[in-house]
């Protein structure tokens, strides 16, 4: 009987582990980072073990340094959770090794299927070698782990010796592992993928099938169980194609198949030797909890000849610190409040007052509702995700619920490509109009309870200006014998916590959260500008400023000050988050001035390099 366990990982899947071996009486032990020594998931465990350090390579990427922490902690067992070491079969053998149970597949298996490279192989597909114009689009791919890391689309030959490159450097940092290979890039087709549980005495389950098409950057963002609109004759191939991929390697433990499927036909893409961010929507509509079939098959015991039934539908969405109006770029700061509606449950590695860091994967949260129908578990993780109390940092949450609700998602035609062709509508701005009235009168109802109330004097308008969605906005208001006023609507309620405006008959409440100069009013978040603003806080026409913090992995070859640079050039690569973006030059002309160089850390704002030339101000241009 496992008694202790450690988890080989961080965030919220470490958490979502932890909880399974609470409710079992299991022990839990964490290893953190010192970036991650307040994290949620080392605080919520009963043991914590430090890894010294803060990057992935120098922590969770350290197999013999986990192995040693699960020892001294007196653990038992390991489970890998996802990423990091999670298909590292020479970790699951140091495991091993050292007398302690490994919660996943045996190395031999993970040797078999964790690299694309060797499972194409074993399923008689084989990688491209010699790329030409007919191959093109093609995929970059990294042989070892997921997660859109180390993955690059080429559309254009000259391109691929860089994508090459920046594919090895990202899979080198995010799994220790530089091998990447080239694969024929289908374009609108649909990810399809089956969970698949084994045990030791020979039984095999295919639990149903996800959908998880909608992706940016190749990582997913939504997925749901089962996959709309298969026909039973697809689900079935796709099922036995699962099973027998997991019986080729005498697969162990939970894994996933993943395939794309496209006219009807699937293709296979590769086996996840590991549990996945999206497990849960499996585990709603089968009734399971997969973390606790996979310390019962470490166990030794058997499953039963046949899976559960499923039950109705199950949708995933996942909530990320990033902006994706601004290629994706990943968002720093202070976790305020992080709040659900019930009935929606909600795997997270954060809790209120946590900081988001610089070294590890922006996801926030993971939500997921459960109903009868896809229509129904649809509208109702919309629902709540529009009602969430998410202060902070920007998020993806806007973009999540219009594209619950987009038709092509609604309809179930959604494909791989939906991002590239609604990304511009899906992200335009929209707050609301009176949000920055009801943030500018619930601080004027504070400041008259500090300052004191209405004078018997003729009163000036008040004037308050705010940034909302990059955008600046003013609003007047006044205070009266009778309270505050503002034109063109009808102050109902005024108060620091809470505002409700009447406008055109119809009353408005609003829920209003300062934190410093950033307000959240309901769901839009505002930022208070200075009433006379900084007249030093000006930089260089043609100033690269960093989008995001982060630390600079590589400047072009050759690039010294002096050089002439063309409009589109990549002049520097910023790694954050455990994603590699690329810094471009916003017009033609020279460079005046380099401030980055390999190994520099940054933070947002910070002057990377000046172009000279037709450049305007700003932060750059930022690509993937």
């Amino acid at each position: 009987m496992i008694a202790s366990v450690l988890v080989a990982n961080r965030g919220e899947i470490a958490c979502r582990v932890f909880r399974t071996c609470r409710e079992w009486g299991i022990r839990t032990v964490a290893v953190h980072s010192d970036a991650d020594e307040n994290a949620l998931h080392a605080r919520v465990a009963d043991t914590a073990v430090r890894l010294p350090g803060s990057t992935p390579a120098e922590t969770y990427l350290r197999g013999e340094a986990i192995v040693k922490a699960a020892l001294a902690a007196g653990a038992d067992a390991v489970h890998p959770g996802y990423g990091f070491l999670s298909e590292n079969a020479g970790f699951a053998r140091a495991v091993r090794d050292a007398g302690l149970v490994w919660i996943g597949p045996p190395p031999e298996a993970i040797e078999a299927m964790a690299s694309k490279t060797r499972a194409k192989q074993l399923l008689g597909i084989a990688p491209l070698t010699d790329v030409t114009e007919a191959d093109l689009p093609v995929l970059v791919k990294a042989a070892a782990g997921g997660g859109g890391r180390g993955m690059r689309v080429v559309r254009d030959l000259a391109d691929l010796d860089a994508a090459l490159t920046a594919a090895r450097a990202e899979a080198t940092s995010a799994f220790g592992d530089g091998e990447v290979f080239v694969e024929p890039y289908l374009e609108n087709g649909r990810h399809v993928e089956v969970q698949i549980l084994a045990d030791t005495h020979g039984t095999v389950w295919a639990l149903g099938t996800r959908d998880c098409s909608l992706q940016r950057r190749h990582q997913k963002v939504i997925e749901e169980a089962p996959a709309p609109g298969l026909t039973p004759d697809l689900t079935a191939e796709l099922h036995d194609l699962a099973v027998r991929a997991a019986r080729a390697v005498d697969y162990v433990g939970a894994g996933t198949v993943e395939f794309l499927v496209a006219d009807g036909t699937a293709h296979f893409l590769e086996m996840n030797t590991r549990l996945q961010v999206e497990h849960p929507v499996t585990e709603a509509i089968f009734g399971i909890d997969l973390v606790a079939l996979q310390l019962r098959v470490a166990e030794g015991h058997a499953l039963e000849n046949d899976p559960p039934r499923a039950r109705g539908h199950a949708v995933e969405a996942r909530l990320y610190a990033e902006d994706p109006a601004h290629g994706w770029a990943p968002q720093t700061g202070r976790l305020h409040r992080l709040a659900v509606p019930d009935g929606i449950r909600l795997d997270t590695g954060y809790t209120d007052g946590d900081d988001i860091g610089v070294h590890y994967d922006p996801m926030l949260a993971k939500a997921v509702a459960h109903a009868p129908t896809r229509a129904e578990a649809v509208r109702r993780l919309a629902g709540a995700l529009e009602r969430a109390a998410i202060h902070g940092p920007v998020t993806n949450r806007d973009l999540l619920v219009r594209s619950l609700r987009h038709e092509e998602f609604t309809s179930g035609r959604m494909d791989t490509g939906f991002y590239d062709r609604h990304l511009a509508d899906l992200t335009r701005p929209a707050p609301d109009p009176l949000a920055p009235l009801a943030a500018a009168l619930a601080d004027a109802s504070t400041r008259a309870g500090r300052f004191g109330g209405w004078r018997n004097l003729p009163s000036q308008p008040q004037v308050k200006r705010y940034a909302v969605a990059g955008e600046e906005h003013e609003v007047r208001y006044e205070h009266t014998r009778t309270g505050l006023t503002a034109e063109g609507v009808r102050v109902v309620q005024t108060g620091a916590e809470r505002v409700v405006l009447e406008a055109d008959g119809v009353q408005h409440p609003f829920d209003i959260a300062r934190y410093g100069d950033d307000v959240h009013v309901n769901t839009t978040r505002l930022t208070a500008l200075p009433r006379f603003p900084d007249p030093t806080a000006q930089h260089t026409p043609g100033s690269l400023l960093a989008p995001m913090p982060g630390t600079v992995v590589r400047v072009a070859e050759g690039l010294t000050e002096g050089t002439t640079v063309q409009a589109g050039q990549a002049l520097l690569w910023l790694e954050a988050m455990k994603m590699e973006h690329r810094i471009t030059a916003p017009t033609t002309g020279t460079l005046a001035e380099l401030n980055a160089e390999p190994g520099r850390q940054v933070e947002v704002g910070a002057l990377l390099a000046v172009v000279e030339g037709d450049a305007g101000q700003g932060r750059g241009e930022l690509r993937e």
